[in-house]
């Protein structure tokens, strides 16, 4: 078992591979009540098209690794999972994201059952030509209340607007039309290829003793051998946004703006956790809770809300900015002026240095917290980051300018919604 020294924070993370390919990933606390566990696999909505072991091709309808993560919930036992999981007074639920699925579980009592039902429902697929037409219809109606959701109606076009062809275009959950295409058969093929040992991780948080935690994962996987990894299609994306502006009518009475800026990862020298701790300080910098631009907007009564955040693909970083103001254009005209006129020092990417830091330190006493920033870190980067308030404290404002240099900010899209006309 591999030892990872969470260098400032005076807590070790635990690391294991087991014979089959599972990875396992491990942060006990002596000092908390509560557990989390998450059984994760690498398969979410970006998977279009893939060669899988037989090596044969296979085109899933879009929005099938959603469907098939409610799926996981129908037992051939009839008991369903979250059942089971309040009987402890554990809490369950799972999520599907364009690059994986996770299946989660916390609480104060009964880890190690709860750690083996876990394990076991998610190794268990039940699917029936009659449970999955039934469950056309509940997807069906959660798309369609998506869809009547105004800021999900703005991201979904701007994402348009950014991709040509990337994945990241489409819902999560995918269409209506598309969904009425899945199998039971089209179920099982993603779920044999995707949900195997070498393409899945087991995170476990909080109250809960290494060694039982890994001995109970031995047993409950000993069957599951690692496979073939299938081969997924990589789809060409084009540098340049797909397009510039574009203009949706809706019921708000504030309209609201979407902007996202789109950089491609080769034209820098940057990589991993350091480009994205380098591209978050940039945009910390211009539009962040103290940033000068916050400010300013705030005076001349141009904002109402504020939402900022980075996207990850193999090959690009995009940006996304959502807000809502009376003054769109006004607005629009203030974010493209900031951005044109950056300006840093050493004095703001300290302060904003200390504040991450302490945040970071901070953030370890809350297991809900740390959980998410080690999924991220898994997810991102392959890997528990060790050292990340080192890599922060030893940011340099050279290698920021050089940064800036390096992006391209006409390279971006805008997206109004302003309110009918009817």
């Amino acid at each position: 078992m591999k030892t990872i020294n969470l260098k400032g924070l005076e807590m070790d993370a635990y690391e294991e591979t087991l014979e089959n390919g599972l990875k396992i990933y491990m942060l006990p606390y002596e000092n908390k009540k509560n557990y989390f566990i998450s059984f994760a696999t690498r398969f979410g909505s970006d998977v279009l098209e893939f060669i899988d072991e037989n090596n044969e091709k296979q085109v899933p309808p879009l929005g099938i690794a959603h469907f098939l993560e409610h799926k996981m919930f129908e037992q051939s036992s009839g008991e369903d999972p979250f059942t089971f999981f309040s009987k402890s007074g554990t809490d369950s639920n799972a999520s599907t994201s364009f690059d994986n699925t996770q299946y989660i579980c916390y609480g104060t009592k009964d880890f190690a059952t709860n750690l083996r039902y876990l394990l076991n429902f998610v190794m268990s697929p039940y699917y029936t030509d009659q449970n999955v037409e039934k469950e056309k219809g509940i997807i069906a109606e959660e798309i369609k209340m998506y869809e009547d959701m105004k800021e999900f109606a703005l991201e979904m076009r701007l994402r348009e607007c950014v991709y040509k062809n990337h994945p990241r275009r489409y819902d999560i959950a995918g269409t209506v039309e598309e969904i009425e295409k899945i199998t039971k058969e089209d179920l099982y093929h993603c779920y044999n290829s995707f949900y195997i040992p070498n393409n899945m991780f087991v995170l476990i948080v909080g109250n809960f003793k290494k060694e039982e935690a890994l001995k109970i994962i031995r047993e409950e996987l000993a069957d599951k051998k690692e496979k073939t990894l299938p081969t997924i299609k990589s789809i060409a994306e084009p540098s340049k946004v797909n397009e510039k502006e574009a203009i949706i009518t809706s019921n708000v009475e504030i309209p609201k703006i979407a902007y996202a800026l789109k950089f491609p990862i080769k034209n820098t020298s940057l990589s991993g956790v350091e480009l994205d701790l380098y591209l978050h300080m940039l945009t910390t910098i211009i539009f962040g809770a103290s940033s000068l631009f916050r400010e300013r907007v705030r005076q001349e009564k141009l904002l109402s809300s504020l939402y900022t955040e980075w996207e990850s693909t193999e090959e690009y970083k995009v940006f996304y900015l959502m807000a809502s103001t009376i003054e769109p254009e006004q607005l629009i005209k203030e974010i493209k002026k900031e951005l044109e006129n950056i300006e840093c020092n050493e004095q703001t990417m300290n302060r904003i240095k200390k504040v991450w830091i302490s945040s970071e330190v901070r953030m370890i006493d809350n297991i809900d917290a740390t959980v998410n920033n080690l999924y991220d870190d898994i997810i991102r980067y392959q890997r528990i980051i060790p050292n990340k308030l080192e890599l922060i404290k030893n940011m340099k404002l050279k290698k920021l300018k050089e940064l800036i240099k390096e992006i391209d900010f006409k390279n971006s899209s805008i997206v109004k919604m302003v309110k009918d006309k009817d």
